[in-house]
């Protein structure tokens, strides 16, 4: 049975490695505040040891600890230490299985890939937001005596807010799923993925102190996270000095990488900046992407020069096809001449691509990597 920090159910912090079997509730037991915390944000007390909970779910103990722990919860042993949302909570995943809605380890997919994102959220919110503004606002004052009316007035807003979103990125997912071409794209589906990745952080690590450090990565990301958004990419997760994006298309892929380079390249604090996209067929799983695809993008990333963008030759023949880029400077000049006889607008190309020298790369052979560059000095 486990039970965790993160408020998705328990509010329990983890026992120690090594040490399932201890009761995680002693220091909530010894701490009047942290306990009251608790029920303040669960809106409820204390009334189940697992097993108890397990039985008014109706659900075998094997089964509720199989969710409790896909949730990233905390051995407790037996403690009582449950409440009634968590009855709920497995009665509704154990009846979303009985009604043939969703099979079981599909529920057990979804309660782990809820509690990964929302733990990383709450401990972001605890560790960047709420410890900042529980700073005592008048000397004598204890956080103490700060913390838990703070928490009373921004649990509710946080809440609304978490579900707004939440439904916001549902309905965008969503829509991305039913315009799919078949019931195989959407799970493998064809797609443009990009890593951006800050040259030099190694040597960051050792020159700056840690505050400067991660406020650098916190910059990083911020910038990145919003460029990818404004230009209709999705941020797929962020590495510290790397982030990972995937668009539907290649022309967006290749707008959000020079927008990366050329954003960051006139920021005098931030490091050189390398890109390498890729185009094809991509995994999706628990909103992570897997496949070659992913791989063959991080590697171009890795070989990429400092303030460029590497693509992969599937990368540039879509570009081409969708008419982003010329084949060639000699064909975009032909193609230009050619309309200008017939008193036509010449092609408008976006960017420019440059092949680059053939080159082997571990685990995917030869590989051709092109340069990518806007043409024509746009922006």
């Amino acid at each position: 049975m486990t039970v965790d920090d993160t408020g998705s159910g328990t509010g329990v912090h983890p026992a120690p490695d090594g040490d399932p079997g201890r009761d995680a509730h002693a220091e909530f037991d010894e701490n009047p505040l942290a306990l009251r915390l608790e029920q303040l944000i669960l809106g409820a007390e204390r009334r189940y040891t697992p097993f108890q909970a397990a039985r008014s779910a109706g659900v075998s103990m094997e089964l509720a600890s199989r969710f409790w722990r896909a949730m990233g919860f905390a051995d407790i042993g037996q403690a009582k230490a449950l409440t009634e949302a968590d009855v709920l909570a497995l009665r509704r995943l154990a009846g979303l299985v009985e009604a043939g809605l969703l099979s079981e380890a599909m529920a057990v997919q979804v309660a782990r890939s809820t509690g990964q994102t929302t733990a990383r959220l709450a401990e972001w919110q605890i560790d960047s937001f709420l410890e900042g503004l529980t700073e005592p606002p008048e000397p004598g004052m204890t956080r103490t005596e700060v913390t838990y009316p703070l928490v009373e007035l921004l649990l509710p807003e946080l809440e609304e807010f978490l579900v707004y979103v939440w439904r916001r990125q549902l309905a965008a997912a969503t829509g991305r799923v039913v315009q799919a071409g078949d019931d195989d794209e959407m799970v493998d589906r064809r797609l443009a993925v990009g890593f951006a990745d800050l040259v030099g952080f190694t040597r960051l690590t050792r020159r700056l102190e840690e505050e400067e450090l991660g406020e650098l990565v916190e910059a990083f990301e911020t910038t990145a996270a919003d460029l990818v958004a404004a230009h209709g990419g999705r941020l797929i997760k962020t590495l510290g000095d790397e982030v990972l994006y995937a668009a539907d298309d290649a022309g967006t892929a290749a707008e959000i990488a020079l927008r990366l380079i050329e954003t960051m390249a006139n920021d005098e604090t931030m490091p050189e900046l390398r890109v390498g996209i890729a185009f094809g067929t991509v995994t999706t799983r628990m909103g992570d992407v897997f496949g070659t695809t992913v791989n063959l993008a991080s590697r171009l990333t890795s070989i990429a020069p400092r303030d460029s963008v590497l693509v992969d030759g599937a990368f540039a023949e879509e570009l081409i096809r969708v008419s982003e880029a010329p084949a060639s400077e000699a064909e975009a000049s032909e193609a230009a001449a050619a309309a200008e006889k017939e008193g036509e607008e010449p092609p408008s190309y976006r960017f420019a691509l440059q092949p680059m020298w053939q080159r082997p790369v571990r685990g995917l052979g030869v590989i051709e990597p092109w340069l990518l560059t806007r043409r024509g000095g746009s922006s």
